[in-house]
Parts: C-alpha cells; structure tokens; sequence
C-alpha cells in the first residue's frame, strides 16, 4: 500500500508538469515547422550540403542565427566572423537562463541545468516565464523545448526533403523567404512601438553607411553585420534604459 502511494506520488511529479509542458508547446511547435521548412530550402539553394543543414539545426537550434548563418556562410564570410555575429545574437538566451534558473529547485545538477538551457527560445521563455507557479518543474520545461525542437528538426529535413525536388531556378530563387520572414516579423513590432521603429532605423542607417563610404569598403559582410548589431544595441540601451519591451506609441 505504502508503495504504490509512493509510486502515484512520484508519477504525478513528472507525468503530469511534463503533460502540461507538451501541451503549452503545441502552438510554439506549429508555428516552428514553417519557418524550419523555409530554413531547409533556403539552406539548399545556398549550397549548403544536407548534412551541414541539419546539423545546424540540431546543435545550434536558434532560428535567426540559422538564417543569418546561411547567409553569410553564402557570402562566403570567415568562419570567425560567422561564429561571433551569432553569438552575438544568441547572448540574450543567457539572460533568459538566468531568469529561468532563479524558478527551478536550487538543488537541481548543473547537468540537468545545461540540457534546459540548451532547448531555451525566445518562445518557450515567454512560455515558461508566463506560468503561475513560482517553481517550475524540470519536466515542464522539458517537455516545453522538447517538442519545439523536434517540431525544428522534422521542418528543416521536410524542408531539405521539398528542395530536392524543386527546380534549380526555383531553388535559388528561395533565398528571398528569408528576408520575407524577417520583414514578417518585423512590420508588426513596428507598427505598435516607436522605440522599436527608431532602434531599426538607426541600424538600417549605420547598416547603409558601412556599405556605401569609401572607407568602409574593406570591411567583411559579417563585421558590418556585427557593428550594426552592436551599435544598434548600445544605442537602444542609452535611449531606452528600461528597455523595449514595455514601450508603446
């Protein structure tokens, strides 16, 4: 009797947080599968080998960094160039460990703590973030990414799966999904927050300025990219020292 008390108990603590964190990451996963998609066949007509794609997709898992790696590993950028303008925009998902890691059981191994930092995304923090409890369960979070990033691998491979039987000139012609995706993502942020559209507009202008001054000329694709990114960042920080995320119209 006492046993199977024990085993309900234990069984309620990791079968039902790990139901509720597959549940929470159904719509995060269905918005995934397209974009993933779009990142295989925008992979393929670059030129990237299958292998390489799907690589990427299973150790780097960060959908902007994917695409902006592709498009500069298709512009031929150094290898350290392409590692550092990444990292640079995958530094946010440090933060947002370490706001995790504040609602999770303080004895729980940093083994265990680097398996769920790794599936973190911007939506699965928001997910995560948004729940009521105080302490959240490592099977939640879990089960949060785990699905989100099978949902990631079975887009890219669909995705590389599509190109293979598309036409050369159609192929090629994929490169512009991403700037589609970014601009998807981007008009609307626009339109509801000022701070938003002036941050965007200072890069695009230090952007243009690196591309067309005489003295810039030398400058690679992934360092212009990386001194926007960061000049971009520093300006908003100044601007907006309480940050974007709560500034309207």
């Amino acid at each position: 009797m006492v046993q199977n008390q024990i085993n309900k108990v234990f069984q309620s603590s990791i079968r039902e947080p790990f139901l509720q964190g597959l549940k929470a990451s159904i719509p995060i996963a269905i918005g995934y599968i397209p974009i993933a998609i779009t990142f295989g066949l925008v992979a393929k007509s670059a030129g990237i080998s299958d292998y390489i794609t799907l690589l990427m997709s299973f150790l780097v898992f960060a959908g902007a960094s994917q695409f902006v790696g592709v498009n500069l590993i298709a512009l031929g950028t150094n290898p350290w160039e392409i590692v550092l303008t990444t990292f640079i925009l995958n530094l946010r998902h440090s933060l947002m460990s370490a706001s995790l890691s504040m609602r999770i059981d303080a004895s729980l191994s940093k083994g265990w703590r680097y398996l769920l930092a790794f599936g973190i995304t911007d939506e699965t923090f928001s997910v995560a973030s948004m729940q009521k409890a105080q302490l959240l369960s490592p099977w939640f979070i879990i089960a949060l990414n785990m699905l989100a990033y099978s949902a990631w691998l079975f887009g890219t491979w669909a995705g590389i799966f599509l190109a293979s039987g598309l036409p050369a000139s159609l192929q090629a012609s994929m490169g512009i999904a991403l700037y589609a995706m970014f601009i998807g993502l981007l008009v609307p942020s626009l339109r509801n927050s000022r701070p938003i559209l002036l941050v965007v507009l200072i890069s695009m202008t230090i952007s243009f300025s690196l591309s067309w001054l005489p003295f810039t000329q030398t400058i690679s694709a992934g360092w212009k990219i990386i001194i926007s990114t960061m000049i971009a960042a520093l300006a908003a920080a100044i601007i907006y020292p309480q940050g974007l995320g709560g500034l309207r119209k």
